[in-house]
């Protein structure tokens, strides 16, 4: 089971080891410490928690209540309002810009929110205004106009290896500003049940509801992630938690300072892992890529000569951990802009470079049967993925869920929505749909 903060959601914490030099020798007086020496975690943390928020979101959603509470005699006895009151949650946030009031945080922090109160650790407070949020990457920007924020400086999450000490900064429970310590526990992550595009650091940490939006740091106080999420299978920590890598959150701030939503871009590949065995078969010393299945026609990779069985290692000198990463990279690319592929072809080395191309329009509600409408697809990176779903709608009711990456309808592959919507319509009455959930194959067959 995943939890989130607004449920049971949270921070990640890391355990950091610091060296703080011992007292000098007695006959040393204290001035004549070296002024080299490591810094207290102390002195680094007085210098950024006052760029952690905390976030009081109101929601437009009544909130939920026992069913004894619409009995009007059970509300008469306890002296209850007669009208419901609007749900209160509470959650973190991260000071990114300090001259132009930008704050990151989760999506599902201020999901539905009617109103959004930011409140600093000098207890000032603020009424922020929603610039953008992404569910897929479950990364929301908010902007407040204040004077002296302090903004946290970005790190680089790419260069985090497994070991390394952080610090997660967050408002658990709604108690106010806390600290909680750990390391990096994994890297690359997804499967998590946060839908959508995943590529997470996992920390091992005392999570709790209301952290999540909070910051995951380096010892020496740089941000490299939005806490997000932890595995509860008891509903409680187990010291698995999950941060969304600060390059994957600053590239959604980006899209959404400048359009209010991510528009997510394509090369036109489908692409499958590189596995220990298709290396084998290939010949080749590499572990970690993406091959790529098939390389639709006028695309912007048909276009650059890349070809079916091409084996991509980086884009932009970055490698890629696989597949997912790969998505990732071009998925939240800028439209327009130009990237470098590096890849494998009969074991030799190769680059090109193609521009990225906007995804294809969702399908529109004419493209979509029954069985599937309130569901939004979209291409990416070769795949063609749920975007969104509708709560109650007939697509949620089926089974559809969003992050689904849908491979194939009625055994027929598709790579794109137009694909997509050409299979849909020739499906006739029963839909067997194959997809990808949570890393997962999965076989639906929709009536």
């Amino acid at each position: 089971m995943t939890t989130r903060s607004s449920k049971y959601v949270g921070v990640f914490a890391a355990l950091v080891l610091v060296m703080v030099p011992g007292p000098p020798p007695a006959a040393q007086p204290q001035a004549a410490i070296s002024t080299g020496t490591q810094r207290s975690l102390a002195d680094v943390l007085q210098e950024i928690t006052p760029a952690v928020v905390n976030i009081a979101v109101r929601s437009r959603a009544p909130a939920e209540t026992n069913p004894l509470y619409n009995d009007p005699f059970f509300r008469r006895y306890f002296n209850l309002p007669e009208q419901q009151q609007q749900r209160l949650s509470a959650g973190s946030g991260v000071i990114v810009d300090a001259d132009k009031g930008y704050i990151l945080t989760n999506h599902h922090v201020v999901a539905d929110a009617g109103e959004v109160v930011v409140t600093l650790k000098d207890r000032r407070r603020f009424t922020a205004e929603l610039v953008g949020s992404d569910e897929a990457t479950d990364v929301a920007l908010l902007k407040i106009e204040a004077q002296k924020l302090k903004a946290l400086p970005l790190g680089d999450s790419s260069a985090l290896r497994v070991g390394d000490s952080v610090v997660a900064i967050g408002n658990p429970f709604g108690l106010g500003q806390t600290v909680t310590s750990g390391i990096v526990s994994a890297l690359g992550r997804g499967g998590i049940n946060v839908e959508g595009y995943e590529d997470f650091i996992q920390t091992d940490a005392s999570i709790n509801p209301g952290n999540s939006g909070g910051a995951l740091v380096t010892a020496d106080g740089l941000l490299v992630g939005i806490n997000t999420a932890i595995i509860a299978p008891a509903g409680g920590n187990v010291g698995i938690g999950f941060a969304v890598p600060i390059a994957m959150a600053s590239a959604v701030m980006e899209q959404l300072i400048k359009h209010g939503e991510v528009r997510r871009g394509r090369i036109g590949i489908s692409v499958q892992d590189l596995t220990p065995d298709l290396a084998e078969a290939l010949r080749i010393e590499e572990s970690s890529g993406a091959v790529v299945g098939s390389v639709e026609q006028n695309s912007p990779a048909a276009h650059a000569g890349l070809q079916a069985g091409d084996v991509i290692l980086a884009v932009n000198n970055r490698k890629i951990t696989g597949s997912a990463d790969l998505r990732n990279r071009i998925g939240l690319a800028q439209i327009g802009s130009q990237v470098e592929i590096e890849y494998l072809r009969d074991r030799a080395r190769k680059t090109v470079t193609m521009r990225i191309e906007p995804a294809s329009a969702k399908a529109g509600a004419e493209a979509i049967p029954a069985p599937l409408q309130g569901a939004q697809f979209e291409d990416a990176a070769g795949n063609v993925v749920v975007s969104n779903i509708e709560e109650g709608s007939a697509a949620e009711r089926s089974g559809l869920r969003m992050g689904d990456v849908i491979v194939a309808v009625n055994r027929q592959p598709i790579a794109t929505v137009a694909e997509l919507a050409a299979a849909l319509k020739d499906a006739g009455g029963t839909i067997a749909l194959d997809l990808f959930r949570g890393g997962s194959k999965l076989f639906l067959v929709i009536g």
